[in-house]
């Protein structure tokens, strides 16, 4: 049996730990016959309808953003339907558990902030340019990084912002998403003082 992460196209529903132990069961969830989409960062492969496009099935913003933040050269695909995220295959190419630490950051609701690396002409644009409003520069380390003003509680909402700050903003060379309990103390007392957003 392997542990997995079933993620309904409709992101009202709640995501499901569940056991897959055969073929039979990754068709079931993802209603069709599967196609596997690997993420070799995060260390997972997301199962979907293989046809699912064909089908018209619903995009999954889940499992869609999650995949572009990861594999960036993805963006410009979607994965739709219900999906099933589990661990990359082993060297027989068997599906494996998630580790206990991708089950956390998918599942448990928390604190996540979007770290974005800007490039080109982000310093002569400060303090009175677009991203002021969005982007706090960071006090300490690498002047190039600022973080952004808005908390997701999830991991999900938190890649998702982090694919739209890497797509529309060409200044932007790299984002990062972060757990806002990580983050500096003066910049966390900062934060605190901001209305909750989102």
């Amino acid at each position: 049996m392997v542990k997995g992460i079933c993620v309904p196209a409709d992101d009202s529903e709640a995501l499901q730990i569940r056991e897959l132990e055969t073929l039979e069961d990754y068709r079931e969830a993802v209603d069709g016959c599967i196609e596997a989409v690997d993420v070799p960062d995060l260390g997972v492969t997301i199962y979907v309808n293989e046809e699912g496009l064909i089908s018209r099935l619903p995009f999954n913003p889940r499992a869609s953003f999650l995949w572009w933040y990861h594999v960036p050269g993805a963006h410009k695909a979607m994965l739709v339907g219900n999906a099933v995220i589990v661990g990359l295959p082993d060297e027989n190419g068997d599906s494996t558990d998630l580790s206990q630490g991708v089950v956390n950051l998918l599942t448990r609701t928390g604190e996540y902030a979007v770290a974005v690396q800007m490039g080109g002409t982000f310093e002569p644009s400060w303090p009175d340019g677009k991203l002021s409003s969005v982007l706090l520069p960071l006090m300490h380390g690498d002047p190039s990084w600022c973080l952004s003003l808005i908390r997701h509680e999830d991991y999900f909402s938190a890649a998702a912002w982090a694919v739209v700050f890497r797509e529309r903003w060409t200044d932007a060379v790299n984002v990062r998403v972060v757990s806002a309990v990580e983050l500096p103390r003066r910049m966390q007392i900062l934060m605190d003082d901001l209305p909750h957003i989102g």
